[in-house]
């Protein structure tokens, strides 16, 4: 255990991050850290698992599940709520808090993760991007100035810099462009959030967000740029975009301790299990992916024997459940053979089912971390669980392991 005057901590308007314990004797994971994240609606244990709710609903999942499933934050998207049904409409219907019948915190996306997947119906310039409408076709512009309007407007808790995620992370010549264009965006970003009253006058927090793809050295000195700003929390971008693992952790490990030790480290769209731990060893504490969700909706589930494949044949007759370790709430008492039916047979309550287990595995994952990384024992839970939960299962080897 610690000494808790020694770890990081601060507060401001509402906002809070402290470092309840770091990790003694694990070399692999020297920088994991094990804290809590302060906001107006609740406070967030990290290291932490945020689902993506795009157009403000997680995707098959019951607003009173998403709490019941072991969910402390919750994402939404700016581009998607701005095209439909507009920030005015969800300010008109109570907020986004309201608006997803979710009480705790919400973070929202600025839409310049779209900069990138939405490259082929977008025109990139110094000022901002121009998108066409995937809903009426209509052209749709954002700029840093109205990324942070539309958010302040949709009242999340906590929102992202617009920033420019670069179309390769391996091409130096366009990383550093793309990198040069979120600083420039994000002191844009910073002084639009100022003009409205800032963390103080708005109650809501701004994130600045790192680049540099796979290149370290860039990567740090994004980071040191963003740290500049005194933001209440930073974020990790552009990873997971078409580079390998490898590159990928690199780059992660040059950003993270960059970054001030006393504010929340978000890596952005990050989510399977090897990828947690690796980023948690570098001194991440928030991660958000549609990993689990968009697993589930297409009949595919993590255990703590190995990942499921329902579509196979071999689950058809298998009256199991699905996990004894990682248990969720309304699936612990329906078996396999049942999912798999509701799944080939079209039934939404099936993806549900499998959304909601995939989302507790996650979760219940991240209390198992939050627990190894005071012991010294985040390594040993990696190479125990890792292994595991990335092994493909067949039936067969589910049901020997059964009648073992």
């Amino acid at each position: 255990m610690t000494d808790d005057a020694t770890l990081p901590h601060f507060e401001r308007a509402g906002f809070g991050f402290r470092v309840l314990d770091t990790t003694p004797g694990d070399p692999e994971a020297r920088r994991a850290r094990v804290g809590v994240f302060t906001t107006p609606h609740g406070d967030v244990p990290t290291p932490a698992f945020m689902p993506v709710g795009t157009r403000g609903t997680i995707k098959g999942i019951l607003p009173r599940d998403i709490g019941e499933v072991g969910s402390t934050m919750i994402l939404a998207n700016t581009l998607h709520l701005h095209l439909r049904p507009g920030e005015d409409t969800v300010a008109a219907l109570g907020g986004l808090h309201k608006f997803m019948a979710w009480k705790g915190p919400i973070l929202t996306d600025s839409g310049g993760y779209q900069v990138f997947s939405m490259a082929d119906i977008s025109t990139l310039d110094d000022d901002g991007v121009t998108f066409k409408s995937i809903v009426d076709g209509n052209r749709i512009r954002l700029t840093p100035e109205r990324a942070v309007q539309i958010q302040q407007r949709l009242g999340p808790d906590v929102f992202m810099a617009f920033d420019h995620c670069p179309p390769d992370p391996r091409d130096r010549v366009g990383v550093i462009e793309a990198t040069s264009r979120t600083h420039r965006w994000l002191a844009r970003c910073a002084t639009e959030h100022e003009m409205a009253g800032g963390v103080e006058g708005t109650g809501q927090a701004l994130f600045g967000i790192v680049q540099g793809g796979a290149f370290p050295d860039l990567r740090e000195a994004s980071a040191s740029v963003i740290a500049g700003f005194d933001f209440i929390g930073n974020a990790i971008g552009g990873v997971s975009v078409g580079e390998d693992r490898e590159s990928m952790r690199v780059a992660v490990e040059a950003a993270a301790p960059a970054l001030p030790p006393d504010r929340p480290r978000y890596l952005m769209g990050v989510g399977t299990p090897r990828d947690f731990f690796d980023a948690i060893a570098a001194g991440v504490d928030l991660f958000d992916c549609v990993t689990p969700t968009r697993h589930g909706r297409t009949h595919q589930v993590w255990t703590s024997r190995g990942r499921i494949n329902l579509r196979n044949a071999g689950w058809k007759d298998v009256d199991a459940p699905l996990d004894d370790v990682f248990v969720a709430p309304h699936v612990k008492d329906v078996s396999i053979g049942v999912l798999r039916h509701l799944c080939l047979s079209g039934e939404m309550l099936g993806a549900t089912l499998l959304s909601l287990h995939n989302l507790a595995l996650f979760h219940q994952l991240m209390v198992m971390i939050r627990e190894a990384i005071p012991k010294g024992e985040l390594t040993a839970l990696r190479d125990y669980w890792v292994p595991r939960l990335e092994r493909r299962l067949t039936a067969e080897e589910f049901l020997a392991g059964e009648l073992s």
